[in-house]
């Protein structure tokens, strides 16, 4: 349920981005969501398509990708990605 206030504020931003940039409607919307955000980007979509209607993101595709969170290790200093319940660095 707290997909839809975001969902909201996704419509309001790319709108804005499209009436400062002289467009007439949008087009498509990119969505990058961390899997541990908490927000399900099935129901973003839903949301997204529900409440376009009448808005200047009516009919515009949403694209949602979910990727891994990564951390940079404090003591060796490499990128990796997070295991779930574990912030240990597999390379240390």
């Amino acid at each position: 349920m707290h997909e839809l206030p975001v969902t909201k504020h996704i419509i309001d931003i790319a709108e804005t981005h499209c009436r400062e940039n002289g467009g007439s409607r949008v087009v498509t919307v990119n969505l990058v969501i961390g899997e541990y955000s908490g927000y399900v980007g099935e129901s973003i979509q839903t949301y997204f398509d529900i409440i376009t209607e009448g808005t200047l993101c009516e009919n515009a595709v949403c694209n949602v990708e979910r990727i891994a969170p990564k951390l940079r290790c404090n003591k060796c200093r490499k990128l990796f990605t997070k295991q779930l319940l574990t912030f240990d660095c597999p390379y240390c």
